[in-house]
């Protein structure tokens, strides 16, 4: 028997389908949001677009702008007692108001 794949989207069929009616690629607006360092946003993952995916665990997840890398945003997760650094495209990402 072969080895199963474990690439770096294996599990993850039902987090990064989306809805029929919402199928293709997103608005330009989303591609150029910009966001603040030390604003809150939520990792919302598209599925159309590869470039400066997060993985997906890091979905429905969030956390505060710390910095920028070229045209990504690095976030600061909390993940039980430790801090993660995750590098995000705008278009995975969405403003939390307060």
């Amino acid at each position: 028997m072969t080895r199963m794949s474990n690439g770096t989207r294996s599990g993850s069929r039902s987090k990064l389908t989306k809805k029929i009616k919402q199928r293709g690629m997103p608005k330009v607006n989303s591609l150029l949001k910009k966001f603040e360092i030390g604003e809150t946003v939520a990792v919302v993952i598209d599925p159309a677009i590869q470039n400066g995916m997060p993985f997906h665990n890091f979905q429905g997840r969030t956390g505060k702008i710390t910095g920028m890398q070229g045209n990504c945003y690095i976030l600061k997760i909390k993940i039980g007692n430790t801090e993660r650094k995750i590098i995000s495209a705008p278009v995975h990402l969405k403003r939390l108001t307060q």
